[in-house]
């Protein structure tokens, strides 16, 4: 087992928490950071000629330049440029000037939410750098405003002191300083501006806010577009070996012979239950791995398709721990009550990239290039493989293809470390899209029984929920920061029922008197976090029954949701709008339309969608309306991409093939046998996102969690058929 990761301890002397993190120099630039966390770390930036550093977050060059540093991932998401926008906005600079570096591994960019969130839910203490994919700024964008303020501040005394004026009659605009009619660029200002002290507190822009709120082109879209952006694939360094990989248990036999009589052969490299070839090309090192022919051995008790609904159903049966309750339910819940069962299936991440990254060893020193939510687990990772400290590992962060929480893991980073170091070479390793799919640390399988009395007008008066899942936060965990293997870790947290197994805040509705039960089940097989976490399934459950309730009583189901939405104005009004966009029909059957609702933190979504079985009795999705309230937008064109892309990410695993498990290991070897909808198969898709001046809310996630009840109730109303198993279809 390898060692736990190491933490850094806080120094004494912290200031408040949400007191002033940082005053000193940087590199002949004033650092100023101010953050939520009261530890003190320094941002270790590298400064080029001309450039001055404006705080941890900001650098500024005598050419006019202003350089972001970005603190998360690109995923694809749109953070880098959400983040470039509120830091400009809030500096005044003008955003043709506007470049993007990504931050280094350090805690000093620790990210708020995902901290607290993970706090909140005994991830860990310490502050997490990484890239949450709910893409929840709330938290961050303090932090960022006061970092754009605190240089804004300091390059207005700078011009101020020239005029011999008061700073404060000072203002920025479009990367100048101005006072009445006279202007100084930031670029002539910035090097006095260095020198300048900050006051207790910077003083946030008020106002209008020119940039915030515009519909901005994406900064990492042009080089998506030419070809231009380098991925952990794309790394070239010269006397480097590229590198496929075989993965199991614990390795029985090989043959290294037949390995090496392939032409371009490098070598072999064996790990902790994995094998690995180098060659001078990917397809060369792929062929070395066939010739080898590595066996793993066999798999203790690994589980199958029979192994998980058994293990699930022996765990409904079992008492479950209540993690909410409100009144109390269970006395209500008598014979006659309604109940009914859900199942739902392991989900892939389906990322479009597999696992890759680079790693170079020179004189003690690694550099590791990769993708990763969590930058600093794969630098602690990568440090031991290579037997080294991490502070002797420079982790160059790339953009990724997808992640969806696959690239919260990161063994990768440690298999390709292992490898610079035996073989003394650069290594650039590739995982094989079979050994993706494979080593998938999916979304746990579930299985669900709903339980409710209903009253006057079919409203629910008393509810109960048993889920019986893993936990796949507490899992994650162990691999990360307990530093298990997937196998220890799945079993050790078999038993686990704590906050992260299930959202709190499990639905919006005005219910006099519910639980909510967790079973803990140890599944057989390891699970991870999906995006949209256990609201993909939980939501499931809860949308799919809210329908069967409705039906039962002869009640429209916009009717019976509305009526129990009076605690939650937002959602009640993205149904009413949902409803009135897709010309709702009242649920009769026939219509084929199916309505679900869902809330995260201060976000909400309703999601209509129409759909049908054809004549093999496949779902078709006709057409999908959504209105959402995440409060204020950033940007709008990415909210609306993340609100389209979690559609269409929910469409996929409610409507794809199952993820079918024998000896452990999913049975589809790619993409192409999952299933997933093609352009034909695209529904018409109609998208709100209501105008708000709310605190903006998370919104990556938003969108996929409603998806298969919508389709689900649809299918129900269209065929009279209700699917109460996901993927859609499957038993």
């Amino acid at each position: 087992m390898r060692q736990r990761l190491p933490i850094q301890e806080e120094e004494p002397g912290g200031l408040s928490r949400r007191g002033l993190l940082i005053g000193g120099l940087l590199a002949g630039g004033l650092a100023i950071g101010w953050t939520l966390w009261p530890r003190r770390h320094l941002p270790a930036l590298t400064l080029t000629p001309g450039e001055t550093a404006l705080g941890g977050y900001l650098k500024l060059g005598k050419d006019g330049h202003v350089t972001v540093i970005f603190p998360q991932t690109e995923f694809g998401q749109g953070n880098m440029t959400l983040i470039a926008q509120i830091l400009a906005d809030e500096l005044g600079a003008d955003w043709r000037t506007i470049a993007v570096e990504q931050a280094p591994v350090n805690a000093f960019y620790a990210n708020p939410h995902l901290s607290q969130i993970w706090n909140d839910h005994w991830f860990t203490e310490e502050p997490v750098q990484g890239t949450d994919d709910a893409l929840d700024l709330s938290a961050l964008e303090p932090v960022l405003r006061e970092a754009g303020a605190a240089a804004r501040i300091l390059l207005c005394k700078a011009a101020a002191r020239r005029w011999n004026i008061a700073w404060a009659s000072c203002n920025t605009e479009n990367g100048f300083v101005t006072f009445e009619n006279k202007r100084l660029r930031f670029s002539q200002l910035v090097e006095d501006a260095a020198r300048e002290d900050l006051p207790k507190r910077p003083m946030l822009r008020t106002g209008r806010r020119p940039l915030v709120g515009q519909r901005l082109l994406r900064l990492d879209v042009p080089a998506k577009v030419d070809g231009s952006l380098t991925y952990a694939g794309d790394i070239r360094l010269p006397d480097m070996v590229h590198a496929s990989i075989r993965m199991g248990t614990e390795l029985a036999d090989h043959d290294a012979k037949a390995a090496a009589r392939v032409p371009g052969f490098a070598g072999l490299v064996a790990g902790d239950g994995w094998l690995a070839a180098a060659a001078n090309s990917w397809w060369a090192a792929e062929q070395a791995l066939v010739a080898a022919k590595p066996r793993f051995k066999p798999m203790k008790g690994a589980a199958d398709d029979r192994s998980v609904a058994a293990r699930l159903k022996a765990g409904q049966s079992e008492s479950g721990k209540r993690l909410a309750e409100a009144g109390a339910p269970d006395p209500l819940l008598d014979a006659k009550a309604l109940s009914r069962d859900y199942y739902v299936r392991f989900a892939p991440h389906m990322a479009l990239e597999p696992l890759t990254a680079a790693a170079a060893l020179d004189d003690g020193q690694l550099t590791l290039w990769i993708a990763s939510n969590l930058p600093f687990a794969a630098r602690a990772m990568a440090a031991e493989a290579a037997g080294l400290s991490a502070d002797n590992v420079t982790v160059v962060s790339l953009q990724g293809g997808g992640s969806f929480g696959r690239r919260y893991e990161a063994e990768v980073a440690a298999q390709v470390a292992r490898m610079a170091k035996e073989l003394g070479r650069p290594v650039m390793l590739q995982w094989p899209r079979e050994q993706d799919i494979a080593r998938d640390r999916m979304r746990p399988a579930a299985m669900a029984r709903v339980t409710a009395k209903t009253g006057a007008g079919g409203r629910i008066e008393a509810l109960r929920i048993n889920i019986a899942s893993a936990d796949a936060l507490a899992e994650m965990r162990a691999r990360l920061f307990d530093a298990q293997s997937a196998q220890d870790a799945q079993a050790s947290e078999a038993g686990s029922a704590g906050a992260s197994s299930l959202p709190q805040d499990l639905h919006p509705y005005a219910i006099p008197a519910w639980a909510l039960d967790f079973h803990a089940v140890d599944l057989g097989h390891p699970s991870g976090l999906l995006r949209g976490g256990p609201a993909g399934f939980s939501t499931f459950f809860i949308e799919s029954f809210m329908d069967e309730a409705s039906k039962a009583g002869g009640i429209d189901p916009f009717s019976i949701r509305m009526s129990m939405l009076a605690g939650h104005p937002r959602m009640a009004m993205c149904l009413s709008r949902v409803a009135g966009r897709g010309e709702w029909k009242g649920g009769t059957q026939g219509s084929g339309q199916g309505l679900a609702c869902f809330s995260q933190g201060t976000s909400s979504i309703a999601v209509l969608a129409e759909a049908r079985l054809d004549e093999r009795q496949k779902v078709h999705v006709d057409r999908l309306v959504a209105v959402a309230d995440i409060g204020r937008m950033l940007n709008p064109d990415i909210a609306l991409q993340q609100i389209e892309g979690g559609l269409l990410h929910g469409l996929a695993l409610a409507t794809g093939a199952p993820v079918s498990l024998r000896n452990g290991r999913p049975q589809f070897r790619t993409m192409g046998e999952m299933s997933l909808p093609r352009l034909a198969d695209m529904p018409a898709i109609s998208i709100e996102i209501v105008s708000s001046a709310e605190t903006p809310g998370p919104f990556g996630e938003l969108a996929l969690p409603p998806v298969a009840p919508a389709i689900a109730n649809a299918i129900a109303s269209a065929s009279g058929q209700r699917f109460r198993h996901l993927p859609l279809g499957t038993a």
